[in-house]
């Protein structure tokens, strides 16, 4: 069954990142950068950001840490404060590329290494866990297969519990259930 069509952010991920030594000087110094490309690209955006430290310059010091102090568009994703700069940038690329649904997936998989797997895992976003169990009994033919199976005067009496399948696949760990900000979720398939 594929995926219903998820929303892509507006405006692509980017974070503020931002030097400790002007920080610790007193002096909010750092740049907004568009996160959804290479990591490398970013890590230079990062050390040019740093190489015109206005402290440095005036203390003579180098500039050399840095934090992300700030983000926008990653999903429902919280972007560390010390984060690494390689994982940022999968997963901004991954919410360019397949919306906040990915900010999700990398919330619950916590490892870089583990992204690629979204394409495979990702389920589809659902009202509910309980709209998704009544989907994939369609899907899979069961009340089909129940009116053939059973007379009409039986079949009227049975019916699949909707609710206790929905309960399973969550307690069993076969789907990961990520709740939405407004309503709704995003499941992943919880067996890879």
């Amino acid at each position: 069954m594929p995926p219903e069509i998820h929303t892509l952010p507006l405006e692509p991920p980017r974070v503020w990142v931002g030097s400790w030594l002007d920080y610790n000087h007193g002096v909010l110094y750092g740049e907004w950068l568009d996160a959804a490309r290479e990591a490398d690209e970013l890590a230079t955006d990062i050390a040019a950001m740093l190489a015109a430290s206005p402290t440095a310059s005036a203390t003579g010091e180098v500039a050399e840490d840095w934090g992300i102090f700030d983000y926008e568009n990653f999903g429902p994703l919280k972007v560390e404060e010390q984060e690494a700069v390689a994982f940022v940038a999968a997963v901004a690329r991954g919410i360019a590329e397949h919306g906040p649904a990915f900010g999700a997936w990398a919330d619950v998989v916590e490892d870089e290494a583990l992204l690629g797997g979204f394409g495979e895992a990702y389920l589809g976003e659902y009202d509910s866990i309980e709209a998704y169990a009544e989907q994939l009994i369609d899907d899979l033919g069961y009340e089909r297969a129940l009116d053939e199976a059973l007379p009409e005067h039986v079949r009227r009496y049975v019916e699949i519990n909707v609710a206790g399948l929905a309960q399973d696949l969550w307690l069993s760990g076969d789907v990961h259930i990520y709740h939405r900000n407004g309503g709704g979720v995003w499941l992943f398939d919880g067996r890879g």
